[in-house]
């Protein structure tokens, strides 16, 4: 996870760079959340350093090499890009200095910085870059700095930022960005969306026919109400949703199912299914084996897009979302589903959603998922409408398994029993999927999952 690169200095002494670690593919920064060591402090080869965060999980850096913390490049909070150098440390037996470290200093010149710039923004509250209290002190005087800057990147979180708060794109490239090569990163956008609503917006770009600006309701605050700031993991959330509808103009196709035989088959086999491999069986890994088989028959499901282009998953990689204790979300990968059996699939199921609820799932757990599972069902809830876990194109929800009344063919004519029924719904990005492609996929889990062999071996 760490690449270390060793230098040397004059005294001969080897020098290792930590380099903040690329934790999938989409990630290009990462928060520094803390510093588990200082400058002048020893540390063993895959001891932790500090702990980051990304959008999709916190992770603990270990140290490559053992060796004693030179120096310490940035401090907590701050939002470095993956591949930057964040400390050095020293391989050999010399004494290192203690030096102030940006981990632990006192910045008397903060105070002053911060005029115009309020503590509880969304921009300083969610990730403080070092370039930010500049900028957005620099921003209290114009709505933008700067000569426009053509052909720069802009993420798509940026762009979808700017959309809702109706920045032009000639405003936007006027914005000072503190990203590599003057990237303007989601918090350069934040503080000056905070500054340029506190100093009055320009005279708002003309709106075409196929747009429209999104107006945030008014909020009404009264004496007889609790503020609660947001935690970083749900501001995380609350972009990514944001983001994600964005994205993907969501279609929704909603089918119902017996699932009576594989009910009944786990009832009488979850005692001696946890006796034989020790594991409790859920309904969760029946679900990721049939949305895994259905994949299979239908291969345009799992897929992305890239601009104009279409990138079909070789993989099927299931995600599962998971509740926190906290009431955040997370949504660990089972990776080659469709490579598992049932006992493989209860074992990676367990495992995964124990380790996200205390917090100890490894980066690449909540990786390259293709396509996500949602049980709401959990909470007694019969359906629901998921937003698409991106890039992936579809999200499905299973729903609560009932007792209903049900017509019931068989060879005598048709009965009416009681059957245990449940709902799939499944949400879609109608980019790339259309609605026979999402309405025979979630069809077919239907099938599969009704069509489970009531006789099965343990």
């Amino acid at each position: 996870m760490v690449s270390p690169t060793a230098t040397n200095n004059d005294n001969n002494m080897a020098q290792v760079e930590l380099i903040m670690p690329k934790m999938g593919e989409s990630i290009i920064e990462a928060t520094i959340l803390r510093w588990a060591k200082n400058v002048g402090d020893r540390v063993e080869a895959d001891e932790t350093i500090l702990e980051i965060a990304t959008d999709k999980v916190d992770s603990e850096v270990p140290s490559p090499s053992a060796g004693v913390i030179a120096e310490i490049f940035f401090k907590e909070n701050d939002v470095v890009p993956v591949g930057k150098a964040i400390a050095i440390i020293a391989t050999e037996g010399e004494t290192v200095a203690p030096k102030p470290s940006p981990a632990v200093k006192e910045t008397a010149a903060a105070a002053p910085a911060s005029n115009g710039h309020s503590n509880g923004s969304a921009a300083s509250t969610l990730h403080a870059a070092p370039q930010q209290p500049a900028m957005a002190e620099a921003m209290t005087s114009t709505t933008a700095q700067g000569p426009a800057i053509e052909g720069r990147f802009y993420s798509p979180l940026v762009k979808n930022i700017a959309k809702a708060e109706n920045i032009s794109t000639a405003e936007l490239e006027r914005i000072p960005g503190s990203g590599q090569a003057g990237r303007v990163t989601k918090q350069d956008i934040l503080a000056y969306v905070e500054n340029r609503s506190s100093v009055g917006s320009p005279t708002p770009t003309p709106v075409t026919s196929h747009e429209s600006p999104i107006t945030k309701p008014a909020v009404s605050i009264s004496g007889n109400v609790e503020i609660v700031e947001m935690d970083r993991m749900r501001k995380l959330i609350a972009d990514h949703m944001v983001m994600s509808k964005h994205t993907s103009p969501h279609v929704t196709s909603f089918v119902e199912v017996d699932v009576t035989n594989l009910f009944n088959w786990r009832e009488r086999n979850k005692s001696v299914f946890q006796k034989k491999y020790g594991e409790k069986i859920t309904f969760t890994p029946i679900f990721v084996e049939a949305v895994a088989k259905a994949i299979g028959d239908f291969p345009m499901i799992n897929i992305s897009v890239d601009g104009n282009r279409i990138i079909v998953k070789k993989d099927i990689n299931i995600g599962m979302a998971t509740a926190l204790p906290s009431g955040n979300l997370i949504v660990p990968v089972i990776k080659n589903a469709n490579m598992m059996n049932l006992v493989g699939l209860t074992k990676s199921v367990n495992d995964l959603a124990g380790r996200a609820r205390i917090g100890k799932l490894k980066p690449e757990e909540v990786q390259d998922g293709t396509f996500t599972l949602t049980n709401v069902g959990t909470f007694g809830n019969v359906m629901g409408t998921p937003i698409i876990n991106q890039p992936q194109v579809a999200i499905m929800a299973v729903g609560a398994i009932r007792k209903k009344p049900a017509v019931v063919e068989t060879e005598y004519g048709d009965l009416i029993a009681v059957r245990q029924m449940m709902f799939l719904s499944m949400s879609y990005d109608h980019r790339v999927v259309d609605g026979s492609l999402g309405g025979s996929f979630i069809r077919r889990v239907g099938d599969y999952l009704e069509q489970f062999d009531g006789k099965r071996e343990v």
